[in-house]
């Protein structure tokens, strides 16, 4: 028989997988869920809705954490940084695990839409100064569609920014 002390230990270890999970928060979860339901190696817990919820919060946390990270301008030189491309992926998966656990995540949409405007002009402004080549790693349908999806004009960009795609360099 478990402890609650016990019980508290196992399950924070387990928010903490979740939290620091790789690419693909939801499959940590779901390893999680398992080993702490189901595993004859795991605890076998009945989980409370808190406790669940505490878990899904996690993974939904480290989606968000890799959403922003390759719109992060100081990322674009260093190993993590994926690309644009990867942030429109992530964004996707994001949006499929808030469905599938019936949350709403279109509060995120508005962070992500400014995170995006400010990587866009300052890689812009950088690339067409001749400070950096571009990083943005998708072609302008792409990109576009991404804006149109988080609600973002690309009229709103200085005319000619599509430079910074790799079909137009």
């Amino acid at each position: 028989m478990t402890t609650l002390d016990e019980r508290q230990s196992i399950l924070e270890d387990e928010l903490l997988i979740v939290r620091n999970s790789g690419e693909i928060p939801e499959i940590a979860l779901h390893s999680t869920l398992y080993y702490l339901t189901v595993d004859n190696e795991g605890p076998r817990f009945h989980l409370t809705e808190l406790e669940k919820e505490s878990l899904y919060n996690a993974a939904e946390e480290r989606y968000r954490e890799i959403v922003l990270r390759d719109l992060e301008l100081a990322n674009r030189d260093l190993r993590i940084y994926r690309g644009v491309a990867r942030t429109i992926a992530n964004w996707h998966r994001y949006l499929s695990f808030c469905g599938r656990i019936g949350r709403d995540c279109m509060q995120f949409k508005s962070t992500v839409a400014e995170k995006l405007i400010l990587f866009l002009n300052r890689e812009y402004e950088e690339v067409r100064s001749g400070v950096r080549e571009s990083s943005i790693n998708c072609d302008s349908e792409q990109l576009m569609g991404f804006m149109g999806a988080l609600g973002i004009d690309p009229q709103s960009f200085p005319q000619g920014w599509q430079v910074i795609c790799p079909e137009l360099r």
